[in-house]
């Protein structure tokens, strides 16, 4: 079966959802999309279909749609894969949990719920898996600021030829990634 094949017949076996082709040559993959409420259903449909194999399962920030939830599943006898997605908002990162159709995903919801803090329902314990405990935050988040380059001097910061002792007159400069401190949650300036 070709890609566009198979992403079009695990769509018409869930009645929802829209297939695409990623990728291309004989590196082309099936890609469906399919609705948040619909996941496992999804992943169970894909199981049936002879998807016995788990690979990986993590998230995109979409600022400011919100997030994509991407799993990717594989067939050990026909030798495909199949990417499954769904969008998630913004306001309510939720998606119900895939542990019970592959329990191997639990450990990947655990990193996806922390570096993002996207919600598995009916997960077994989403507990701390890679931060201290005393961490804040989602850091694969596209808002959360990036301490360290603000703590630590931007080489950018400087022209060719200026030294640290050398006064320049022009504005400071962030380095990529860090917002003005006016811009920061809780408004920092």
């Amino acid at each position: 079966m070709t890609p566009a094949e198979i992403g079009e017949r695990l769509v018409g076996l869930l009645g929802a959802g829209e297939a695409s082709e990623s990728g291309g040559g004989k590196f082309a993959r099936a890609t469906v999309d399919v609705p948040a409420q619909r996941w496992v259903d999804a992943v169970t449909t894909a199981k049936r279909e002879g998807f016995d194999f788990f690979d990986w399962l993590s998230a995109v920030d979409e600022l400011p749609g919100g997030f994509m939830i991407v799993a990717h599943l594989w067939s050990t006898g026909q030798r495909h894969g199949v990417l499954l997605r769904a969008e998630l908002a913004r306001s309510a990162p939720d998606v119900e949990s895939i542990v019970g159709v592959f329990p191997g995903a639990a450990w990947h919801e655990r990193e996806t719920h922390e570096m993002f803090g996207i919600g598995f329902t009916g997960h077994p314990g989403l507990d701390p898996l890679l931060l201290p405990p005393e961490f804040e935050g989602h850091p694969l988040r596209k808002e959360f600021v990036l301490a360290s380059r603000v703590a630590k001097p931007w080489p950018g910061a400087k022209e060719p030829g200026e030294s640290d002792h050398t006064v320049s007159k022009r504005a400071p400069m962030r380095p990529p990634g860090v917002p003005d401190p006016s811009e920061w949650p809780g408004g920092r300036s």
